[in-house]
């Protein structure tokens, strides 16, 4: 099973690289497989954007890993 974590994209750098936020993390990732814009919130699997998705969406999900670690007695790294 693979897991792909919902990020906000708050810069746009050369060679299609964006600065996402995912909460509480900021982290580089690839953006060749989606045509993405700062502002924008995109699924992030292995380093690469692959899927553009709905801000409501985009934070219920947050909300979802959060209560996860929550439960397990973690810190989650997205509130």
């Amino acid at each position: 099973m693979c897991i792909a974590v919902p990020a906000e994209i708050i810069e746009i750098r050369e060679g299609n690289i964006a600065l996402v936020d995912f909460g509480n993390l900021k982290q580089e990732i690839r953006i060749d497989l989606v045509d993405a814009t700062i502002g924008e919130f995109v699924l992030v699997h292995v380093g690469f954007a692959i899927q553009k998705i709905n801000r409501d969406e985009a934070l219920e999900t947050r909300e979802l890993f959060r209560q996860c670690y929550e439960a397990m007695g973690q810190e989650a790294f997205s509130a």
